[in-house]
């Protein structure tokens, strides 16, 4: 049930889902890998929504250079654990809910334990490596992972449901090189959102979700366009053969 604070605090989204929609938020319980750019825009949207459990990643320190996209963060944090400035801006934000920071590297040792009753996986991480294990995890567990990407001026986010909708291995057989590639906050802004409401949807029941299509953003065009993909009967982490 919601108390009165919460009818309170929500009750312009409690307009579009109703309260048995917002008692199904905080009844979530979300694993956010990351609190970089993506990561910020995602947890913060996130503990503002109401989702009643946010387990947020990070094995890094801020560094000055992140400030122009990592909005979790503040000057004074630089030096200080990602996770430990997440914590403290995400229960400022929001004290009704409930907020697990952790400094750890995500690995095939800790994954299974780092998502430990949750019932989403946002994916707001820099690298494939990383976005495969989050994918395979997604796919033993049966639980939707919301990918999002961005460089520069450019983004893209798809929701995978396991079982219904192709796998991030689908899409994207063979990771990009690694590379520093440039950020600007605002698409780590645009796309960060789209996975927030894409997890409102999913949760919510509402509306049509970005299953088998991805949408991509350019922001130097100002233009949003998808390309739909479907699955790969040959994948080695979702097929029946490869699973």
């Amino acid at each position: 049930m919601l108390s009165d604070a919460e009818k309170k605090r929500y009750s312009r989204q409690i307009r579009l889902f109703g309260e048995e929609g917002q008692e199904r938020l905080k009844r979530t319980s979300v694993f956010i890998a990351g609190a970089g750019g993506l990561g910020s825009v995602i947890s913060l949207y996130m503990a503002a929504a109401g989702f009643g459990k946010i387990r947020i990643c990070d094995c890094d320190a801020v560094e000055l250079s992140n400030l122009n996209r990592q909005i979790l963060h503040a000057n004074d944090d630089v030096g200080s654990a990602k996770a430990k400035s997440a914590y403290e801006t995400l229960t400022a934000i929001n004290p009704e809910i409930e907020v697990e920071a952790l400094v750890e590297i995500i690995s095939p040792e800790n994954i299974d334990q780092l998502l430990q009753g949750c019932d989403l996986i946002m994916d707001g991480m820099d690298n494939f490596p990383v976005r495969y294990l989050l994918n395979r995890a997604a796919l033993d567990r049966k639980i939707p992972l919301f990918h999002g990407a961005i460089s520069g001026y450019q983004g893209q986010a798809t929701t995978i449901i396991p079982g219904k909708t192709a796998c991030l291995a689908c899409i994207f057989p063979r990771a990009p090189p690694a590379s520093v590639f440039p950020a600007l906050g605002a698409t780590c802004g645009i796309i960060g959102s789209i996975q927030v409401t894409e997890a409102v949807k999913y949760v919510t029941g509402a509306g049509r979700l970005l299953e088998n299509r991805l949408l991509l953003w350019d922001g130097l065009s100002g233009s949003l366009d998808e390309m739909a993909y479907e699955r790969n009967a040959a994948c080695q982490e979702c097929s029946d053969s490869g699973h």
